[in-house]
C-alpha cells in the first residue's frame, strides 16, 4: 500500500510538485487509525482518574506526589505506557498523561507542537512541577520544546525520539520514496497550514542544548525513528546527557521491554550513571532523498 501511495504523489509531483505537496500534507497529518485500548492495558488504564480539560482526555493515578509526566507519540495513546505506570506506582510516582488530539480519546484534528505545549503547561499547573518525563518519538520535541518554553521537570527520559523537527517530514519523505520538489512543497503547506507561513519553524522545534538531566534511549533497528536523531539529542544536551543503547527492539517492542522500563524509571531516582554513545548511533540508512 505505502509503495502504490509513494508511486502516485511521485507521479503528480512530475506535473504538479505544489499539489503533490498538498496531498502528501493530508495524508501526513492524520493519524491512519485511533490506537485502542488493549486488554492488557485495561486494568491500568481503568483505573486512571480521567478528566476532559479543554477537550483533551488526561489521566492520572497515584496519590499526587511526585507526579511525573508521560507523552506518547503519532498514532499511539496514553495506555500503551501501561508497563512504565505500573512500575512507578511501585515506587511512589504519580504518573500524568493525556491523549492527544487526534489521539486515543480525544477528537478532533492532530494537534500541532504549539497545542501540545499549552496541554503539558495545564498539566504542570494542575498536577506539577514534575519530578520526571518520559516520552516516545513524537511527543520528544514536544516535550523538549515545552521544557525550553518554562515548564519544570527535573529529569526526562526520551525513548525513540525525533530531535529535529524537519525529520517529520523528511522522514515520511523516504519512507514514501518522495523527492525534494515535494519535500519542500510538503513543508510549505506545513507552515502555511499550522504557522502563518513561518519558514524558520524547523529551527525554532528543534532540539536545542538544555540543562536538564537527559537520558535518550534508542533502538538500532528503529525503522520509524532513525537512530542518528539519538545523536542530536545527546549533542545538544552535552553534559546533561545519557544513553542508552538497546538491540532488536525496534520503534515499538522498546516500550515494553523490561529493561528499558527500569532502567527509565531508575533514571528518574539516580541520574549519575552515564553510558558512553556508540558508533552505531550515528550510523546506517541515508535520509537525504
Amino acid at each position: 500500500m505505502k509503495n502504490l501511495v509513494g508511486r502516485g504523489l511521485r507521479t503528480i509531483g512530475a506535473v504538479s510538485p505544489r499539489l503533490a505537496g498538498r496531498l502528501t500534507f493530508e495524508l501526513w497529518r492524520r493519524p491512519l487509525a485511533r490506537a485502542k485500548v488493549h486488554d492488557t492495558e485495561r486494568a491500568v488504564h481503568e483505573a486512571a482518574r480521567v478528566e476532559v480539560v479543554d477537550g483533551v482526555v488526561t489521566y492520572a493515578w497515584g496519590d499526587g506526589r511526585r507526579p511525573v509526566l508521560l507523552v506518547h507519540g503519532w498514532c499511539s495513546r496514553a495506555s500503551h505506557y501501561v508497563a512504565f505506570v505500573e512500575r512507578l506506582l511501585e515506587l511512589g510516582y504519580s504518573p500524568v498523561s493525556y491523549d492527544a488530539p487526534g489521539h486515543g480519546d480525544t477528537p478532533g484534528p492532530a494537534g500541532t507542537i504549539l497545542d501540545h505545549q499549552r496541554i503539558i503547561r495545564g498539566l504542570e499547573d494542575r498536577h506539577g512541577p514534575f519530578e520526571g518525563v518520559i516520552a516516545h518519538s513524537l511527543g520528544v520535541p514536544f516535550v523538549l520544546y515545552a521544557v525550553r518554553e518554562g515548564v519544570s521537570a527535573q529529569r526526562l527520559v526520551m525513548i525513540s525520539g525525533v530531535a529535529e523537527f524537519g525529520y517529520l517530514v523528511d522522514g515520511f519523505c523516504y519512507g514514501l520514496g518522495l523527492g525534494p520538489k515535494i519535500n519542500k512543497a510538503l513543508r510549505r503547506s506545513i507552515e502555511r497550514a499550522y504557522f502563518g507561513g513561518d519558514d524558520q519553524i524547523w529551527t525554532r522545534f528543534s532540539v536545542a542544548p538544555g540543562k536538564a538531566e537527559l537520558l535518550v534511549i534508542h533502538n538500532d533497528e528503529d525503522d520509524v525513528v532513525h537512530p542518528r536523531q539519538a545523536r542530536v539529542l545527546l549533542r545538544n544536551y552535552g553534559e546533561h546527557a545519557h544513553f542508552l543503547g538497546t538491540t532488536g527492539l525496534g520503534h515499538r517492542w522498546i516500550m515494553t521491554d523490561p529493561e528499558v522500563i527500569t532502567e527509565a524509571v531508575a533514571f528518574l531516582q539516580d541520574p549519575e550513571v552515564r553510558s558512553d554513545v556508540p558508533s552505531d548511533v550515528s550510523e546506517g540508512l541515508d535520509l537525504s532523498a
